[in-house]
């Protein structure tokens, strides 16, 4: 190593973990847990709306199969444990963009888990471990303007 970043390295009995959380969109027509369209680029703000997505009192969330489908192929191909029972549940806090005041998101029994990822690298192969794969829904997003936001829900 050159001399001037020597100094740079410590040697310690400490092992170096880092996590990443990674959001993806799935490409579903409906959103997580309602039928509303998830056709919004072009829409105008809170026009594919539902009393579920707005969270009115006595409404019950249904499943979207498609996500699930598409969250379980990512997880396969992440090489996860498909485990026999899963769940969701209402994560609560608060934020601008949460209306209603919690998500519907996993956590302790995610759709898979234990998984890893190959990568190779200079002829060595490597396995970065994967602790879950799990869904969640979108919350809604801010629209920013001089000295005023808004929410829209689509």
């Amino acid at each position: 190593m050159p001399a001037e970043t020597q100094d740079a390295y410590i040697e310690t009995d400490f092992e170096v973990v880092i996590g990443l959380e990674v959001h993806s969109q799935l490409l579903t027509k409906s959103k997580m847990f309602c039928t509303c369209s998830t056709g919004y680029a072009n829409a105008a703000p809170n026009t594919h709306v539902c009393p579920i997505c707005m969270g009115m009192p006595g409404v019950l969330p249904v499943i979207n199969r498609q996500a699930i489908a598409y969250t379980i192929m990512t997880a396969l191909a992440l090489n996860c444990n498909i485990p026999a029972y899963s769940r969701f549940d209402r994560k609560n806090y608060s934020y601008p963009d949460l209306m209603k005041g919690y998500q519907i998101s996993q956590y302790d029994v995610p759709l898979s888990k234990d998984g890893y990822l190959t990568v190779e690298r200079n002829g060595q192969t490597r396995k970065i471990g994967i602790t879950r794969v799990h869904l969640e829904e979108d919350t809604a997003r801010l629209l920013h303007h001089e000295g005023y936001s808004l929410i829209d829900v689509n």
